[in-house]
């Protein structure tokens, strides 16, 4: 099967060659459930998050799951995996009434869990994150390493995955840590395998080699359940689909006849054809910005991160990068943001020489980097207000420190990007994904920088919040705010760039600007 590509999921469906899917299973061979949830509600504080939502999994089924942000996906999933207690409602595994109170109760049931940002430890092996938390012991009660090397490789080979079970897995690249920590949850004796936004970060060799994975699976009698915002992904590989709104369960389908057109309008309740204007065919960029150039980069080099690299990014512009995993535009925006020392070029902010050493002098000079990772920069256990405010405390509040100052600073900023719900003293963890990244936006707005830098800034969110998310920044780019917008969606790039620089292997490989015409191949061909 050709891979599929990811891109905005809110792509027309009319648009564009159909979706490549593997025939269902189910569709000749229906299986029994598995597991069935029936009427499960859950509240945090005075927000529902799942209202009598239903749903259920056959044994040997890949069962897709959709929604917007905050459509109670995750938590769903949680609920099924022993994070969280459901308020109401009831859990059937293996026709007996069941309530996980820990994810190592829903373990010990064959439930496992692999989460959007990955739980793999970097400082350890391969063998010791396969092996986590029951290493083998020999009769003296060491780790026996010679056996868990031999087990972790055999385990990985069943899977498929050809990797050397002395590795640190820090050193891998993120498609093999994924395929590490499935490998792990396997090893548990896990039967039901949950997998949310699994291929948000992965280039499209990555995602393909993980549908191949999941597809073995199924075929040994597995089940998983499939969250994505990419809905090319869920019709290549689901058998059915459950789409989830405002908390709500609105169907459950199978794959066969389903559409992407179908699905947004089943996930968002309207036609969605102009969020999906401009991104499946060739677009022709804008005319060139003529504001002042903010941002000066000449041969900037870090050996073994990115080479020669020349990048200007003028007043009131966004300058996208486009590249897959490893491309070296990660490393760029962290030499900007004094996280990484390059070792030759140079970088001029307004005209002024600049070289920042820490994150704090970048910070200082008006500089501001959303990285990918938002679980870097997000306290979960923390308010909203304080995630917000957190990084301009010196001057955003009075002398005497009074939190209702820093509460009413922070409800603007929530306001302004979109935050739902849009109370600052909730927990930042009560969150789903997207408004988590808007909270982190919304921290770098506090104070209006003059350089932004974008990484991945719609990183597993739906089509809704994507568009919320750079509608925004549009707004701040019309403000004169300097943009520079790092994506591997090559959709996003096409659709909200100025300009776009293709990075590959550390180097820029073409800049597209001026009215280009520019596609999703053309950009990959430089990849």
């Amino acid at each position: 099967m050709a891979s599929t590509q990811h891109g905005l999921s809110g792509t027309s469906a009319s648009a564009g060659p159909a979706v490549p899917r593997a025939p269902s299973l189910l569709a000749t061979d229906p299986r029994p459930l598995l597991l069935e949830l029936r009427g499960v509600t859950k509240r945090f504080g005075g927000a529902t998050a799942l209202n009598a939502v239903d749903f259920d999994l056959a044994s040997g089924e890949i069962h897709g799951l959709l929604g917007e942000n905050g459509a109670g996906k995750s938590t769903l999933m949680k609920i099924l995996s022993g994070v969280h207690q459901p308020d109401e409602g009831e859990l059937t595994f293996r026709g007996e009434a069941v309530r996980f109170g820990s994810p190592a109760e829903a373990k010990a049931h064959g439930i496992g869990m692999i989460f959007q940002e990955l739980s793999a430890i970097g400082s350890l092996s391969v063998a010791e994150n396969v092996f986590r938390g029951r290493q083998p012991v020999n009769r003296l009660g060491l780790v026996d390493w010679k056996r868990m090397n031999a087990e972790a490789t055999a385990t990985l080979r069943e899977v498929g995955v050809d990797l050397d079970a002395t590795a640190r897995v820090g050193d891998l690249p993120l498609g093999a840590q994924q395929l590490v920590e499935i490998a792990w949850v396997i090893s548990s004796g896990a039967e039901v395998i949950i997998l949310d936004e699994p291929t948000s970060a992965l280039s499209p060799p990555e995602a393909e080699r993980l549908f191949t994975l999941m597809r073995q699976l199924r075929l040994r009698g597995k089940s998983l359940i499939f969250i994505s915002h990419f809905l090319e992904d869920v019709l290549a590989v689901s058998d059915r689909v459950t789409i989830l709104k405002n908390s709500r369960k609105v169907a459950t389908l199978p794959n066969e006849g389903l559409t992407k057109g179908r699905l947004i309008e089943l996930m968002i309740g309207k036609d969605a054809t102009d969020l999906a204007a401009g991104y499946e065919q060739a677009t022709a960029l804008p005319p060139p910005v003529a504001g002042s150039a903010v941002l000066e980069i000449a041969g900037l080099t870090a050996p073994g991160a990115f080479a020669d690299v020349d990048l200007t990014v003028r007043a009131g512009e966004i300058v996208g990068i486009f590249g897959f995993l490893g491309a070296g535009m990660t490393e760029v925006a962290r030499a900007l943001f004094g996280q990484l020392r390059p070792t030759a070029g140079t970088t001029r902010l307004g005209g002024m020489g600049i070289a920042p050493r820490s994150p704090r002098e970048a910070k200082r000079l008006g500089i501001a980097y959303l990285t990918e990772n938002r679980r870097a920069t997000l306290f979960p256990r923390h308010e909203i207000y304080k995630n917000v405010t957190l990084a301009h405390l010196d001057r955003l509040v009075p002398p005497v420190f009074r939190s209702g100052a820093e509460v009413a600073v922070a409800e603007r900023q929530v306001r302004r990007t979109g935050v739902r719900p849009a109370n600052p003293q909730l927990l930042a963890g009560h969150l789903s994904g997207g408004n988590q990244q808007k909270v982190v936006l919304a921290k770098w707005l506090t104070r209006q920088p003059r350089l932004l830098i974008l990484n991945e800034p719609t990183r597993g969110m739906d089509v809704g919040a994507k568009r919320e998310v750079l509608d925004l920044v549009k707004e701040l780019k019309a403000e004169g705010v300097a943009i520079l917008l790092l994506s591997t969606e090559p959709e996003t790039v096409i659709a909200e760039c100025d300009r776009v620089l293709v990075m590959s292997k550390g180097r820029v490989t073409r800049e597209f600007g001026g009215g280009e015409r520019v596609s999703k191949d053309l950009l990959m061909g430089h990849a």
